[in-house]
């Protein structure tokens, strides 16, 4: 390749952590019956055989939001989701105990910890409304990087929601 040729071209090769995530969502896909047993196979053996991410998009694309949905309603994606909200709760009771301590401390009229705490229960209710898309919180928001810029286009990890 010439110096000057652009690098959107160039094709970049798979990881091992790729291809097992794409492997993980086909399976996910056969367990809900979007894929049949032969077919699933079919496209494990590719997976496994890819050298290149650009190769890996068209395996999940006819699944719905490219299989990250199938991936997320397995049972080890929920209880990790109940995990995490119950790790957020508990962060948020610390902090409203030590926040409550400091206030009597400080001998406030005003009950001023209700203003940050205000803001950390909305976040936790946005956690657990936006649970079903849990892969986008463990996986890191952005795009998959078999689907990303120069691969196909940009593919969210999740659909409706649109940030945090």
């Amino acid at each position: 390749m010439q110096p000057n040729e652009s690098t959107s071209t160039k094709r970049v090769r798979t990881s091992d952590k790729e291809r097992e995530q794409v492997a993980e969502i086909l399976r996910a896909a056969m367990a809900e019956g979007r894929l049949d047993l032969t077919e699933g196979e079919e496209r494990l053996a590719q997976v496994y055989a890819s050298k290149f991410r650009d190769e890996l998009g068209p395996l999940t694309a006819d699944l719905p939001n490219g299989g990250w949905t199938a991936l997320a309603n397995t049972p080890e994606a929920k209880i990790a989701t109940r995990r995490s909200l119950r790790r957020h709760a508990w962060i948020i009771v610390s902090i409203a105990m030590i926040l409550t301590g400091l206030w009597i401390i400080s001998g406030a009229q005003f009950f001023w910890p209700a203003i940050p705490l205000t803001f950390l229960v909305i976040g936790l209710f946005k956690h657990a409304r936006y649970r079903r898309w849990q892969m986008e919180y463990s996986l890191g928001h952005g795009v998959a990087p078999w689907n990303g810029p120069g691969w196909g286009g940009p593919q969210r990890f999740h659909s409706g929601h649109r940030g945090c």
